[in-house]
């Protein structure tokens, strides 16, 4: 396996996981640490933070690590 192969792979499980998350997410009610409530509209993939949702009412996205709670 040649290092193009690795880094496709790479690549490939990085999209496969959030094709996950966002399967597992959106739609779903969410509840964050700083109180804002609502329906999970779009899961993204950040440099910086790793995964980040969005909540539909609300403007902004959030680190996946602020939900609280996921109904």
């Amino acid at each position: 396996m040649t290092m193009s192969d690795d880094w496709t792979k790479r690549a490939t499980n990085i999209l496969r996981e959030l094709h996950a998350a966002e399967t597992e997410l959106i739609g779903r009610g969410a509840i964050l640490t700083d109180g804002k409530a609502g329906t999970v509209d779009h899961v993204f993939l950040d440099e910086v933070h790793g995964l980040r949702i969005s909540i539909g009412g609300h403007d902004g996205k959030w680190p996946i690590s602020t939900l609280k709670l996921l109904d």
